[in-house]
């Protein structure tokens, strides 16, 4: 069997207008502005106030498809990731491609949280190498919004709406795409973050209702201490197996939880920080929509080009983590 390798072709994203800065969030709950930004990093986030999840992953497909140059009938796939679904069923794939008139393509969810996206890249990325399909498109997207307690000031401050997308194709050029990944969960983390209600062990009832049991739930210095390690890990892992440094990286692409956990990820790699793709200050913890969001922004400002190699890098709940090594292969960003 030839050998083929998954490449990116296309990225997109999408964000909602309205911004709830930390000045909005000061008015709501026992924070200021200074006390967000040193410790998180982040600014401000965009929140969806009409709409789901599936309005927010058509816009990005639409626009992964129109920096193609190819229409929403020639997909094949759809790996959508994402831990707020419009509903349990249908899934959220279904939904996406009814709407964005994908009508020759299947699909389904991915829920590993903030490591979404890179699950779902991978999953994508074995259906090309296999050589089953041609065009797959990857999707992150989160409306965090609606399973944040605006009353809770320690994870209000974190989270916000937003989605990306990439397409992946096949190539049989074996030097670049998605050239290594490495994947990991461990479950006993559960308990540090987690929503309890609406599923089956506790559906929805009155109870879960006023035990505010449908909003996340975060113990941030458990969080923390474990994703420090676990993205650090992961990153100079794959980087050591592969015979590369941190001088070998054009751009480290990390999950955008927590600035500091971004940094210290960045100096574990020995790698600079201009080397590092930050937007977490504009639009917060989108969970599974960080990754795609950063490499449309990268890619539609330039920065992005050919032939570069990129480290994924992702923590989350579950908990799940991983890295993924991939030599950039997109047509660079018409001026």
């Amino acid at each position: 069997m030839q050998k083929r390798r998954a490449i990116i072709t296309a990225v997109g994203h999408y964000v909602p207008d309205k911004i709830l800065s930390n000045f909005d969030l000061e008015k709501m709950v026992d924070t200021t502005d200074e006390w967000i930004r040193t410790r998180t990093g982040i600014r401000e986030r965009h929140i969806l106030e009409n709409g789901a999840t599936s309005d927010m992953a058509v816009e990005a497909a639409k626009n992964a498809l129109k920096n193609r140059g190819i229409r929403p009938d020639e997909v094949d796939l759809i790996v959508m990731a994402t831990i707020t679904p419009d509903m349990f069923f249908p899934s959220t794939a279904c939904l996406v491609q009814d709407k964005l008139g994908a009508k020759n393509a299947w699909g389904f969810d991915v829920s590993a949280a903030c490591s979404g996206f890179l699950f779902a890249l991978m999953t994508g990325a074995q259906f090309v190498e296999t050589g089953a399909y041609k065009k797959v498109l990857v999707i992150g997207a989160d409306k965090m919004s609606v399973i944040t307690d605006y009353s809770d000031r320690n994870n209000c401050i974190l989270f916000g709406d937003g989605a990306g997308a990439v397409l992946l194709e096949p190539t049989d050029d074996m030097s670049v795409g998605i050239l290594d990944s490495i994947l990991r969960c461990d479950g006993s983390g559960g308990g540090a973050l987690h929503m309890k209600g609406g599923g089956s062990l506790n559906p929805p009832s009155h109870e879960t209702v006023d035990k505010r049991w449908h909003y996340l739930y975060q113990d941030g210095k458990s969080v923390f201490k474990v994703a420090v390690m676990g993205m650090a890990d992961v990153s100079v892992e794959i980087l050591k197996r592969n015979n590369l440094t941190g001088a070998d990286v054009d751009w480290l692409v990390p999950h955008q939880a927590n600035l500091r956990i971004i940094d210290a990820t960045a100096e574990r790699m020995e790698l600079d920080k201009s080397k590092v793709m930050i937007n977490i200050d504009k639009y917060g913890n989108t969970t599974a929509a960080t990754v795609p969001l950063c490499l449309s922004e990268w890619w539609q400002a330039g920065k992005l080009k050919k032939d570069q190699i990129l480290v994924i890098a992702t923590f989350g709940a579950g908990y799940t983590w991983g890295s993924a090594l991939i030599k950039w292969s997109a047509e660079d960003a018409k001026g």
